[in-house]
């Protein structure tokens, strides 16, 4: 094993032995309060997926299925506007992210929101459910909570401290394929790899405080879910929907929660 290498496995150690004792959020309402296992660096990530997120759009863009529907881009901006105002409850610095909203022209029931707050909602998702505003919503705020909560560095922390210490161990790679392996990290955990369970616990937790501090009904969580539950025919079903917990396990988790928010969303303004 090389010199520069040996330092390096050092480091990555000393970190991950500092990791696991770090919470990216204020625990808000809902009292979201888990430490997770924080390896990389916010800016690494927020980087790695402002690039990948801009893939996407010049994706969709060459695809002509970037933002094609007018009235539906102003909708799904407007309503994530209205959740961005109020993620410096539980995250101050968010307030200064640079937020980017986009409507993907697609069949698919999904949408995402990278670290960083890059937003993407798909047609699909919007037309073949037809959700209302509180419903999007819902899907939004649950999406920026994924952001907010940095669920993508903690997952990208995760496979890159098991993929490094092979590295090191086994002397496969040096630090350049580290670093691109890393860097493709970000499109893979935030596209195709599912959160596990605790994460989208959270993600649906600290959603539905924004969502009902924004002045969306989190009673329109229920018929979300509901929807999604019935476009996947009883199983876990679409995208979105292909994550832990279960559909109706989440959706009883969601009703316990909802009376901690109804005042939240009863003094909100509703614009």
């Amino acid at each position: 094993m090389n010199t520069t290498l040996r330092r390096y496995g050092a480091a990555l150690l000393a970190t991950a032995a500092l990791a696991g004792c770090v919470n990216t959020t204020s625990s808000g309402e809902v009292g979201v309060q888990r430490k997770q296992f924080i390896l990389l660096s916010e800016q690494e990530v927020t980087t790695m997926s402002a690039q990948a997120y801009a893939q996407e759009v010049q994706k969709a863009k060459t695809g002509g299925a970037l933002n094609t529907n007018a009235v539906l881009t102003r909708r799904v901006r407007t309503i994530s506007e209205r959740l961005i105002r109020q993620t410096p409850v539980f995250r101050p610095d968010a307030r200064n992210w640079k937020w980017e909203v986009n409507v993907a022209n697609s069949s698919e029931l999904n949408a995402y929101c990278m670290a960083g707050g890059k937003i993407m909602v798909y047609s699909g998702l919007v037309e073949r459910l037809s959700l209302s505003d509180d419903e999007l919503a819902t899907v939004i705020g649950h999406e920026m909570a994924h952001a907010l909560r940095e669920h993508s560095r903690e997952s990208m922390s995760q496979a890159y401290a098991q993929q490094a210490g092979l590295s090191i161990v086994g002397q496969l790679a040096g630090l350049s394929q580290a670093s691109m392996e890393l860097a493709s990290l970000a499109t893979d955990v935030t596209l195709t790899k599912p959160h596990s369970r605790t994460m989208e616990s959270e993600a649906d937790t600290i959603g539905l405080e924004l969502m009902a501090r924004a002045g969306y009904n989190p009673q329109a969580s229920l018929s979300l879910w509901q929807k999604m539950l019935k476009a996947g025919g009883g199983g876990n079903g679409p995208a979105f929907l292909s994550t832990h917990p279960a559909g109706e396990d989440r959706i009883a988790s969601l009703q316990r929660l909802i009376p901690k928010v109804m005042p939240l969303y009863l003094a909100a303004p509703k614009k």
